[in-house]
């Protein structure tokens, strides 16, 4: 059956420093709290991924990035509708990253993503990434 929920455009960043990987833990009091995932949020009416990856990261860790390769696209559905979660590798382009949202921030090597429970529209890119950079 198809279904008929929401389809919401979501942007994270994989951010990639000295061969490490970002990853950050959800907040208590946001959905699906205490699983890991790429940094990022929503894209807004009429803003491009790259503006919307790049506003979210300054909100969220405020540092700027600069948005690199497209790693993955996957859909997945929750109660509020069916995110389109786009991850992109990113790099570091000024201040050093501060959770305002996430519980915890982690710099680790692409093989230690695995040891995370990672939300599960961010599950494929964590593969893909592995990939990239191992």
């Amino acid at each position: 059956m198809k279904s008929t929920s929401q389809r919401i455009a979501v942007v994270g960043a994989a951010l990639v420093r000295d061969g490490l990987v970002l990853a950050a833990k959800r907040g208590p009091h946001k959905a699906q709290p205490g699983l890991w995932e790429f940094p990022g949020g929503k894209v807004e009416q009429g803003e491009t991924p790259d503006a919307a990856l790049r506003r979210e990261i300054r909100e969220e860790l405020r540092c700027d990035i600069t948005v690199g390769e497209h790693v993955e696209t996957t859909e997945h559905e929750y109660d509020a509708g069916v995110i389109a979660l786009s991850i992109y590798v990113c790099t570091l382009a000024g201040g050093e990253p501060e959770p305002t949202e996430h519980s915890e921030l982690r710099w680790l090597a692409a093989s230690e993503l695995h040891s995370l429970t990672w939300a599960p529209a961010d599950i494929s890119a964590v593969d893909r990434l592995m990939a990239l950079l191992t």
